[in-house]
């Protein structure tokens, strides 16, 4: 499977009073932003007030195959593509099983406390709990939404209380867009119908000159959309 490269895995670094920042764009036009200089033409901002400073990480490729097979076996026990957990690890943590995000998530998934508790993981930074938890809950969140992925990613993302809010739909937050959006590039092979002749919208709209891509199972009356089939 192509993985596609993505720029997920946040570190809280701590920095001097004056942090400064530097950015430069990859080979693929992606904008970088990083604490470490790259050496050229990057530009470098100060952060005069900063505590601290948040940069991203690509994934680690040689990381890909490490856990080929607790993906493997979890995957199968709870009947979900093991291409949609893989994904779900990379945009999560970049198959970093020491990641911790600010707000808490640990690991391989990004498990937070709560959801811990729920499926017994005593251990988020040990790579065959962290799965298997993980599996475990997206598991519960494609059933809850008859098995429609990009609902149940929404909601890994932003909490099935937020997918129901929204009446059912991916929030209009763009976290949570931009993250259903980069899982889908990396594993789009999955159901996207929600039930038997129900069709999701892949919907594209520009916000503030942007281009920015949602889903949701409502058709939209306005802008550019694609049914997915």
């Amino acid at each position: 499977m192509k993985l596609i490269c993505a720029v997920i895995a946040v570190l809280a670094l701590a920095t001097p009073a004056r942090a400064q920042i530097h950015t430069w764009t990859d080979g693929n036009g992606h904008l970088v932003l990083s604490n470490q200089p790259k050496g050229g033409s990057e530009q470098a901002y100060v952060l005069p007030q900063s505590e601290s400073m948040r940069t991203t990480r690509p994934a680690d490729p040689t990381k890909y195959s490490l856990y080929d097979q607790l993906i493997h076996d979890w995957s199968a026990t709870h009947g979900v593509r093991s291409e949609l957990v893989r994904a779900v690890i990379q945009v999560e943590s970049g198959f970093n099983a020491w990641a911790k995000s600010p707000k808490g998530a640990m690991g391989l998934m990004q498990l937070m406390p709560d959801t811990m508790r729920e499926f017994h993981v005593s251990d988020a930074y040990n790579p065959g709990e962290n799965i298997r938890g993980g599996v475990a809950y997206l598991k519960q969140l494609l059933d809850r939404y008859s098995n429609n992925e990009v609902l149940a990613l929404a909601a890994y993302n932003a909490g099935p209380g937020a997918v129901d809010k929204h009446g059912q739909t991916v929030p209009p937050y763009k976290e949570t867009q931009d993250y259903v959006s980069k899982v889908r590039q990396i594993s789009p092979a999955g159901v996207q119908r929600r039930g038997s002749g129900t069709v999701i919208y892949k919907i594209t709209e520009i916000v503030d000159g942007q281009e920015h891509t949602r889903y949701s199972d409502q058709k939209p009356s306005t802008g550019t959309f694609q049914a997915m089939r």
